[in-house]
């Protein structure tokens, strides 16, 4: 993919029912869908708006270092993302969010910190989230 080529991106939501509703992915020809808790009263078995933007990010985390491993020779045997959101009520917005990625990994530990920078430089959720809220976070490894 050159520079000048864009990728999009089709999402499809419907309201099923007071209890829950249903995104659909439509990109790329995906047959892919969640449920969503639009409930007022919350639903158990489903992520509410805020929890799919936290999960939005820790996919693009872990996405990207799928993606930027073989191109830093960087082993790991696996990744865990937690994060945490703060939500203020006035206006409404993610106030805050933080984060720490843990690799399962033999790497000294400034190439887990390259693989934190490039973490950050390359992903899109990443950016798009972090341009509008303090997001911060670490890099650690996965204690044994």
């Amino acid at each position: 993919m050159t520079g000048n080529q864009k990728l999009s991106f089709d999402v499809r939501s419907s309201w099923i029912s007071h209890q829950e509703s249903i995104s659909y992915c439509e990109s790329s020809g995906k047959n892919a869908s969640i449920k969503l808790d639009t409930n007022l009263q919350g639903t158990v078995d489903a992520f509410n708006p805020a929890e799919l933007l936290l999960s939005a990010i820790s996919a693009c985390m872990i996405k990207g270092a799928e993606r930027v491993a073989p191109i830093l020779k960087f082993s790991f045997r696996g990744i865990e993302v937690r994060l945490h959101g703060i939500r203020q009520d006035v206006p409404p917005k993610m106030e805050s969010i933080s984060y720490e990625i843990v690799v399962d990994t033999d790497e000294p530990d400034h190439r887990l910190e390259l693989l934190h920078t490039n973490i950050k430089q390359y992903g899109t959720v990443f950016n798009s989230v972090a341009a509008g809220t303090n997001l911060h976070g670490k890099i650690t490894r996965k204690l044994v």
